[in-house]
């Protein structure tokens, strides 16, 4: 998932700090644009992670132009960082589903012409978390 976060710029004597919206509480903070990028993917990790063994839904990911419109964010930077939520959700379980063929010729095309699905299930997954709440 591409979880969009608000980057507050840093100076000389202050870090670039950021915030996750979609994650309430989710903070994070670095000495370059770049830092604060990567450790902000280790703190959305880590607070996915920590939902998913408290037991707790996984909010979903609000739209990048809606949040960058909200006044309590002007001025920051924004960006997108991905993560792979279905590897945090647990182990993998090998299930049978039975779809049109039609349908799972699609859902090839779409894999082969957007990598970031990696796979079918892959797809799967993304397209289930994106629009039922995740409950661990």
């Amino acid at each position: 998932m591409l979880y969009p976060i608000a980057i507050e710029a840093g100076d000389e004597k202050s870090a670039f700090g950021v915030t996750v919206p979609d994650l309430p509480g989710c903070f994070s903070a670095g000495e370059t644009l770049d830092e604060a990028v990567l450790n902000a993917k280790e703190a959305i990790t880590g607070h996915i992670e920590l939902l998913v063994e408290l037991g707790d839904d996984i909010p979903a990911v609000s739209a990048l132009g809606t949040l960058a419109n909200n006044p309590e964010f002007a001025g920051y930077i924004w960006a997108l960082v991905d993560v792979d939520v279905t590897r945090l959700l647990g182990g993998s379980e090998k299930i049978n589903v039975t779809l049109p063929k039609s349908l799972i010729d699609r859902i090839d095309r779409c894999v082969a012409s957007h990598p970031e699905y990696k796979s079918r299930s892959g797809f799967l997954a993304q397209v289930a978390l994106e629009r039922i709440s995740v409950k661990a």
